[in-house]
């Protein structure tokens, strides 16, 4: 039991370093051919926003707010992918409930 308990504190101290090491990485992502691109970090936070000019001079909101939802959807789901798999690494690949 003792045993146990020791190896839950060693993986807990390990998903804790892993988180902030994670949190510190920032992923980007880009939607129609670069016009938009977001960069978000580890730690699941929007940093940056970046809208090709050529884009807003065609003055299409709907094209926009697409373009803006697809990059900032598919930075948060690259900054989650990677602590995923900075997790499996962790714990083994085993599935914790309420890991990402």
């Amino acid at each position: 039991m003792m045993d146990m308990l020791r190896q839950a504190r060693e993986m807990q101290k390990k998903m804790s370093t892993v988180q902030k090491k994670v949190a510190q990485m920032e992923v980007t992502a880009s939607a129609g051919g670069g016009m938009v691109t977001a960069v978000v970090s580890g730690d699941l936070i929007l940093k940056q926003l970046q809208v090709d000019p050529k884009v807003i001079a065609e003055g299409d909101v709907t094209l926009i707010e697409d373009l803006v939802l697809s990059a900032v959807n598919a930075a948060f789901k690259k900054a989650q992918d990677t602590m995923a798999e900075e997790m499996k690494v962790v714990t083994g690949g085993m599935k914790i409930p309420g890991l990402f």
